[in-house]
C-alpha cells in the first residue's frame, strides 16, 4: 500500500486506498473579499475566498517577457519570448498565470540518485523540454518577479490553458487545488506553492512540476518531500523525479520524518454504524494540534462516498468545510475559525455517512473497502501520524467484530462494541460478519491470538459451486463436466486453527528475534478478497483462499481457468504464497505498525522486514527441511531478476528508497511490487548472516533488532535511522571501510541498483600433516570499483553436513585466491559453497 500489504505478485493488485473524492455545491465568484471570522460561513463549499478560487479567470493583465529565466528550486523555465497573462486576484493575490510563448523546461535533480532514474526513465542525458503553452499556479513570489521583469503587453489572452489546467485536476488528477491554494491565502505565513502545467513535446503535453513546502500531495504523494516532477498522460504516466527542497540537503535538514504537515491528530473518537446493506453512518470527533503557525484550513482524508453533513467546532460551532462531487476532486478540508499557531490544539466533531466505505459480499460477509479512510484520517501523512482512538461500532445483530484496539464491551447479540487502542497507532480498522472464532492465549509472550473465519461463504464461492455443478461454460469455454471439477461446500472454518496455529507461532518466534511489539492481542480474520493480505494494528486480513484447502483451491482454479480463460486467477501456491501470507502479516505488527516508516522512501523497511521475517518463520517451521527456505529465498531472487513484459528487470530501475513511485507507464505497474519486498528481504537478511557467529549464532542480530524495535515502538523511522541502529550493532567484520560505518553497504543494496555476480573455483589437496587443504579462488564481477562484499563460504563435509568456513572480502570487479589448511580435517569435503543460505543477493550463475 502504498501501504497497502499485498505480498501475492500480481499485475491484478487492487488499490483499497480509493482516491478521496468529493460533491460540489453551487458556486459564485466573491474575488478579493475575505469575510471576517465572526461571520464565517458554514457548510460545504461555501467560504467566499473558496468560491472566487474555484472560479478563476484570466484578469487581463499581461507581460511580454523576453529571455526571463524562473529558477525554482532544481527546475529552471526559460521563458524566451512570449506572453504571460495573469488570473485575477483573490483577497489581493495574483494565484496564476499563462505563457503562451516559445520556452523551454529543465530539470537537474540535486541527488545522483534522481538524476540517474530520470535518464534511465526518460532516456534523456539531460532532462530538456520545449514548450509553447505553460500555466502556472502560485503562492509564492512567482507574480511580482515576471511582472518585473515583464512590459505591458496588449491582445487578448486565451483562456483556455487556464481552463484545461482546472479540467485536469478536477476530473483528471482529482486532487483540489484551489482548496490547496486557500490554505496559503488564508493562512498567515507566506505561501511557498508552486505548480506549473508543461504543454511539453515528449508527454502529450501532460507534465506537471510542483513545489510545496509542506510536502507534495498532488498527483503522486511523496510528501513529505516538496518537488516533484510527473506526467500524467494515461499511457505517458509516471513520477520521474522527487526530493526535498535542494536547500535542506546542504544544510542536512532533508529527512522522511520531516513534519511539514499542516496538523498531527492526536486522539479519535469514532461511533459508527453500518447497516445490514453496507451503508455506513459515522460521528468523528477529532482532536489535532497545527504542526505549524497560522494554519487555518486543515485537509483530512475520508472516502470518498462518505459525505460530509456537518463540522462543528468544540463548542458546537459550525464550521465551514470543501467537500466537491464524489467523483470530482476529493479532498476534505475543515476551515477554522482563526489561524492556529504551531502547537496548538482544535478539536472538531464530523458527521458523514454513504455507501460503498463498506460492501456486504453476502452470507454476512462484509468487505471494508475503506480501510484507512473510513474515517476522517490524516490526509497524505496518515503512516507518519500516530494517534490514540475510541471507537464503538453498532452493526447488524449476531454478527463478531474485530477491530484495533482493546473491547470494553462487545455484544455480539446487539451488535454493539466499545473498542480503545493499546498505544498510539497510525490507523484504526475493522473487520466483522458471522465468523467461527479460534483463540490461543500465550504467556511467552503474555499475547491472545484470535482467529476468525465466516461460517457461510460469500456470494461469489457459492457463484463458483453453481458454476461448477453446472453443465454451461463460464465464457466460451468447454462444459465443465469434462474437467469433473468438484468443489465442494468451500467451507473456510476447517482452516481456521491453521491461521490460529501459524499466528501463534509467528508471534513468538518474532518477539524472540524482535523483542515485544506494542499490542498483546492479534485478531486474524478472514477476508472475502482471494488475492492479498494486509494488516493492521492487531488486525489481520487474510485472504478467502487463503481458508480453503488445497485441493478445493487447486479444483477452484482449474474450473475458473477452464471455464473462463479471460477471468483471472492466481496460480496454486505462486512463490510460495500461501506459506508465507500469515506469518509475513503477522510480521507487520513490527513492521508498519510498532516501528511505522518515514515516508515512502523507507516503506521498504516494512514490506522487506515482513518478507525477511516469513523466512525467519519458515526456517523455523521447516528447520529439517531447508530445501523450503532455500526456495523462498530462490523465489525472492527470481522475481527480482526476472524481466517483466516492459523489458524491465525490477532491481535494474532504482533503489529501494524509491518505493511506490518507481511505478510507471515505461517501467511498469507491478514493478515496486517486485521490488521492494523481495530486496528489501535480502538486505534484512544480508545483514542477519553477517551479523551471524558461530558461538552466539543470531544473538547479535536479535539484540540489533530488539534495540531498533525498543528505540522507535510508536514512532516513525527512516532508512537513516535504521543504518545508524546497525552501525551501533556491527560486528569488527562488518568495518569494511575502517570508519565504523555500513556505508558501503547500503550504497550498494539500499541506495543503489548494483548486482554482483560470484565464481568459485575450488578443489581439495592432503598436505603432508594428513590435514585437508581448500585451493580456493572467488571471482566478483558486473559491479563498480567501489564495490564491496564479505561472501561467505561454506564446506559441505564427506558426511553431507554443512559447515561454515569464513567470509571472504572481495572489492570491485576482482578476485581472492588462497590456500586454506582446514586444520584437523582428514577427508575431502564433497564441496566447497558461495551463499549457501544465501547469504548475498548476487546474480543467479
Amino acid at each position: 500500500m502504498p501501504f497497502l500489504d499485498r505480498t501475492l505478485r500480481s499485475a491484478a493488485f487492487v488499490c483499497l486506498n480509493a482516491v478521496l473524492t468529493l460533491l460540489s455545491m453551487s458556486l459564485f465568484s466573491v474575488a478579493g473579499y475575505a469575510m471576517p471570522a465572526d461571520n464565517a460561513p458554514t457548510g460545504p463549499n461555501s467560504d467566499p475566498t473558496y468560491q472566487a478560487l474555484r472560479n478563476l479567470t484570466l484578469s487581463g493583465e499581461s507581460v511580454s517577457v523576453t529571455n526571463l529565466d524562473l529558477k525554482r528550486d532544481a527546475g529552471t523555465f526559460h521563458l524566451h519570448s512570449g506572453t504571460v497573462c495573469f488570473v485575477a486576484p483573490v483577497n489581493g493575490k495574483v494565484t496564476g498565470a499563462v505563457f503562451s510563448g516559445d520556452g523551454n523546461f529543465v530539470l537537474d535533480p540535486p541527488l545522483g540518485v534522481e538524476r540517474k532514474s530520470l535518464n534511465l526513465l526518460t532516456k534523456q542525458s539531460e532532462f530538456s523540454e520545449r514548450f509553447e503553452q505553460l500555466v502556472l499556479r502560485f503562492t509564492d513570489s512567482t507574480y511580482d518577479e515576471i511582472k518585473k521583469a515583464g512590459a505591458p503587453a496588449t491582445g487578448a489572452c486565451d483562456a483556455g490553458p487556464l481552463k484545461d489546467s482546472q479540467h485536469t485536476m478536477r476530473h483528471k488528477l482529482k486532487d483540489n487545488l484551489d482548496a490547496r491554494i486557500l490554505q496559503d491565502i488564508l493562512g498567515t505565513q507566506p505561501g511557498g506553492l508552486f505548480v506549473a502545467f508543461v504543454h511539453g513535446k515528449n508527454y502529450n503535453g501532460q507534465e506537471l512540476y510542483v513545489i510545496d513546502p509542506h510536502g507534495v500531495h498532488i498527483g503522486f504523494p511523496v510528501a513529505p518531500e516538496e518537488v516533484e516532477f510527473m506526467t500524467y498522460d494515461e499511457n505517458k504516466y509516471g513520477c520521474w523525479a522527487a526530493f526535498h527542497l535542494s536547500q535542506e540537503y546542504k544544510d542536512g535538514t532533508a529527512s522522511g520524518n520531516q513534519n511539514n504537515w499542516w496538523a498531527a491528530i492526536d486522539h479519535q473518537e469514532l461511533d459508527t454504524q453500518i447497516e445490514k446493506n453496507g451503508n455506513l453512518t459515522g460521528k468523528a470527533v477529532t482532536s489535532f494540534s497545527a504542526a505549524s503557525n497560522g494554519v487555518r484550513v486543515v485537509p483530512f482524508n475520508l472516502f470518498h462516498t462518505l459525505r460530509v453533513q456537518s463540522v462543528t467546532g468544540g463548542n458546537g460551532q459550525p464550521l465551514a468545510f470543501i467537500q466537491e462531487d464524489k467523483n470530482d476532486d476529493a479532498q476534505f478540508f475543515v476551515i477554522l475559525p482563526q489561524p492556529l499557531a504551531a502547537g496548538e490544539k482544535f478539536t472538531i466533531t464530523t458527521v458523514y455517512g454513504g455507501k460503498e466505505a463498506v460492501t456486504n459480499e453476502g452470507g454476512d460477509n462484509y468487505y471494508p473497502v475503506a480501510r484507512v479512510n473510513w474515517y476522517p484520517n490524516s490526509g497524505d501523512n496518515t503512516f507518519g501520524n500516530h494517534a490514540t482512538y475510541d471507537m464503538k461500532f453498532h452493526v447488524p445483530k449476531g454478527m463478531k467484530m474485530a477491530v484495533t484496539g482493546t473491547p470494553t464491551e462487545n455484544n455480539e447479540k446487539e451488535g454493539t462494541s466499545h473498542w480503545v487502542s493499546e498505544a498510539p497507532q497510525v490507523v484504526a480498522g475493522f473487520n466483522f460478519g458471522r465468523f467461527k472464532v479460534e483463540e490461543a492465549k500465550l504467556t511467552k509472550p503474555e499475547y491472545l491470538v484470535q482467529s476468525y473465519a465466516n461460517v457461510d461463504p460469500p456470494s461469489w464461492v457459492r457463484g463458483a459451486q453453481q458454476a461448477a455443478n453446472s453443465d454451461l461454460p463460464i465464457e466460451g469455454g468447454s462444459h465443465i463436466g469434462e474437467e469433473g471439477v468438484a468443489l465442494g461446500t468451500m467451507n473456510t472454518t476447517v482452516l481456521n486453527k491453521k491461521a490460529l496455529a501459524e499466528s501463534e507461532l509467528a508471534v513468538q518466534i518474532y518477539t524472540d528475534y524482535f523483542g515485544p511489539s506494542l499490542f498483546k492481542q492479534l485478531e486474524v480474520t478472514q477476508q472475502t478478497a482471494d488475492d492479498y493480505g494486509q494488516a493492521w494494528p492487531g488486525l489481520v486480513y487474510l485472504p478467502i483462499t487463503y481458508f480453503f484447502d488445497t485441493t478445493t483451491r487447486h479444483s477452484l482454479i482449474n474450473m475458473i481457468r477452464h471455464r473462463c480463460p479471460s477471468c483471472f486467477m492466481h496460480g496454486d501456491d505462486p512463490y510460495g504464497y500461501f506459506k508465507v501470507v500469515a506469518p509475513h502479516e503477522v510480521a507487520h505488527q513490527w513492521w508498519g505498525h510498532t516501528v511505522s516508516w518515514g515516508s515512502y522512501r523507507d516503506q521498504w523497511m516494512s514490506e522487506g522486514f515482513a518478507d525477511a521475517s516469513a523466512s525467519i518463520y519458515l526456517q523455523a517451521v521447516y528447520s529439517k527441511e531447508p530445501q523450503k527456505v532455500a526456495a523462498f529465498w530462490h523465489d525472492e531472487l527470481q522475481i527480482l531478476t526476472e524481466r517483466n513484459k516492459d523489458g524491465f528487470r525490477a532491481i535494474d530501475v532504482g533503489p529501494l528508497t524509491m518505493g511506490y513511485r518507481l511505478n510507471n507507464s515505461r517501467a511498469g505497474f507491478d514493478i515496486t511490487r517486485d521490488l521492494i519486498y523481495p530486496k528489501g528481504a535480502y538486505v534484512l537478511h544480508m545483514i542477519r548472516m553477517m551479523m551471524r557467529d558461530r558461538q552466539k549464532g543470531d544473538q547479535p542480530f536479535k539484540e540489533a533488532m530488539q534495540d531498533f524495535v525498543k528505540t522507535y515502538a510508536g514512532k516513525a523511522a527512516t532508512t537513516e535511522d535504521f543504518k545508524a541502529m546497525i552501525e551501533k550493532h556491527m560486528t569488527p567484520e562488518m568495518d569494511l571501510e575502517g570508519n565504523h560505518k555500513m556505508d558501503w553497504f547500503f550504497n550498494e543494496y539500499v541506495y543503489g541498483t548494483q548486482l554482483p555476480t560470484y565464481k568459485l573455483d575450488s578443489s581439495f589437496d592432503i598436505g603432508a600433516d594428513g590435514d585437508v587443504i581448500l585451493n580456493l579462488k572467488v571471482t566478483e564481477s558486473g559491479v563498480d570499483d567501489k564495490f564491496r562484499m564479505l561472501v561467505p563460504v561454506y564446506l559441505e563435509l564427506a558426511e553431507g553436513n554443512i559447515a561454515f568456513l569464513g567470509r571472504a572480502r572481495l572489492s570491485g570487479n576482482n578476485f581472492l585466491e588462497q590456500k586454506i589448511p582446514l586444520k584437523g580435517l582428514k577427508t575431502k569435503p564433497r564441496r566447497a559453497v558461495l551463499n549457501y543460505y544465501a547469504d548475498v543477493l548476487a546474480s543467479p550463475n
